[in-house]
This record gives structure tokens, sequence and C-alpha cells, in this order.
């Protein structure tokens, strides 16, 4: 049984799975508040059931917004530490591409990177396997677009996607449905199922680039 929670980007969502089964999930669309609305969600997720019963959290660890990845992955070490029990740390990207599991398709996994770059990956999906084709990056639109040409059905899904597809212009890309761009508690669950476990410790929130805070800064040293 896993709890599996996303804080990435502006959605947030946990959900309860027995394997493949939802228990139970939740889903919110209401921007960066997640400092007020995560531990609530995973409360009611896990209303009827105990921490100690799960076998692991999962927690999107990154990229995406830095202080959505901090609180989630803050939130899973916490809840770990305290009910003793491991973690799996699941590529936001990998989790975007799983809303896509019905799908035959290349899906371009696209979060909003500021500057018309993005945080991205490609998965292959065919009859419900999905495989990665790329490292977790950042990408200037103009390099994607180079490599998207080479692919025959791509769809572009996650929050950076409709920026994307409106100045992409190729005729091989699709928009994903707006209810299937983002990633939820449930599309954790199955990116995690054949994951590595590991220590609330261990689990480490992960950057693509440096915080613009942390860019004004070096370039103020310079």
């Amino acid at each position: 049984m896993i709890l599996s929670i996303d804080s990435a980007s502006v959605t947030a969502s946990a959900a309860l799975t027995d394997g493949e089964n939802v228990i139970k999930s939740e889903f919110i669309n209401a921007g960066l508040t997640h400092s007020e609305t995560l531990l609530p969600m995973i409360k009611r997720v896990m209303q009827g059931y105990d921490f100690k019963e799960l076998d692991a959290i999962a927690i999107t660890a990154g990229p995406g917004s830095f202080t959505g990845v901090r609180i989630g992955v803050a939130t899973a070490k916490g809840l770990a530490f305290d009910a003793g029990i491991p973690c799996i740390s699941v590529s936001t990207l990998e989790a975007i591409a799983y809303k896509h599991i019905d799908k035959n398709a290349v899906v371009c996994a696209l979060m909003d990177a500021r500057r018309m770059q993005f945080y991205n990956a490609l998965f292959r999906i065919e009859n419900g396997v999905v495989t990665r084709l790329c490292s977790d990056r950042a990408i200037a639109l103009e390099d994607l677009k180079e490599e998207l040409k080479t692919y025959e059905n791509v769809i572009l899904s996650g929050d950076g996607a409709e920026l994307c597809y409106n100045h992409i212009g190729l005729d091989n890309v699709t928009l994903a449905d707006e209810e299937s761009r983002y990633p939820d508690g449930v599309s954790v669950s199955k990116s995690a199922l054949n994951k590595e476990k590991i220590s609330a410790a261990q689990l480490m929130p992960v950057y693509l680039r440096l915080s613009q805070a942390e860019r004004e800064l070096k370039l103020k040293k310079r």
C-alpha cells in the first residue's frame, strides 16, 4: 500500500493505492497554496488508515516549482520519519507521462522553466508500457523543436505544454486535454510501482538548475 503525493507544480494531489487498486485520491488546482492544502488533503486520503500500514510514501521530488518541490519532499520525509516507512522518489515528468498510459504515442512532458525554456523528458508509450527516451533536462524551445521533428506522433503534456504548443508549430504535435495534463497521486503511484525504496534521510529534492534567487546572487558576485 502506497501513499503518493504531488506538489511540484501549480496542482497538488494525493492518492492511497494498493498495487493498481486506487483506494482514495484527491486533486486540487488552486495555484501554489500547497503549504495550506497538502497536509489536510493527505489526512483526508488516509482517513480510516494508519500511516504505519503503508509500505512506502511516493513523492514527485522534481523537477518543478522550487517551493512546491520543497514542500512535497519535506512533507514526505516528515511523515516517513514519523511512521518509520521508506520513500520512493518519482520524477514529476515521468508522473506526467503516466497520465497517458492508454495512448500509443511519444509523450513530451513539459514544465515551464521560464524564458522559453522547459523542464522536459520524452517517453514512448506502447500498449500500456512506458519507456523513457531521455533523462530529465532543462531545454530551450528551439532545441526541443528540432528533436520532436524526428517523431511521428507526439503529445505535449504538463503545465508547460500549452505554452510550448503555441510556439512550436509542428504538425506531428498535439496538445493533451487539460484534465490529463497534470500529474496526480494515481499517476505518481503507477510510476512508483517498480522503483527502489529509499530511506527518508536519502530522499532529496531534484533541481535541474539554480533557483532565480540563486542565479541573481551568482550574477551579483560576478
